[in-house]
């Protein structure tokens, strides 16, 4: 693992990245502990599937989509039902010639 990735996986922010049809594709550890859930299930989820309201979710997506970047507050369910309020912010990347998204969240304290 590169330095880079290290740093990422044991982050203390959740970092997550996703392709354009919302998948996500991978998350670091951080991320998992923020709402409960293991890597190999969270890979499983969709963007938005995980918000309270999927509809402004998949918005705040289109916005990061459209290559604009994305930042805000989303309410998220965790894996045991209860809801967190994480602050994030979304952009768009190219990696080896493909278009991926990296989103990172943290929680919003003023919630």
């Amino acid at each position: 693992m590169t330095l880079l990735g290290e740093a990422v996986e044991h982050a203390p922010v959740g970092v997550f990245v996703f392709d354009e049809q919302g998948r996500y594709l991978a998350a670091n550890a951080y991320a998992c502990e923020q709402l409960g859930y293991t890597r190999d299930e969270l890979l499983e989820l969709r963007l938005g599937e995980l918000a309270v309201s999927q509809r402004d979710a998949l918005q705040e997506y289109e916005r990061v989509v459209s290559g604009g970047a994305a930042e805000g507050v989303t309410r998220a369910r965790r894996k045991d039902g209860s809801v967190v309020a994480l602050r994030f912010r979304a952009r768009e990347t190219t990696i080896a010639g493909m278009t991926f998204y990296i989103g990172i969240a943290w929680a919003d304290a003023a919630s």
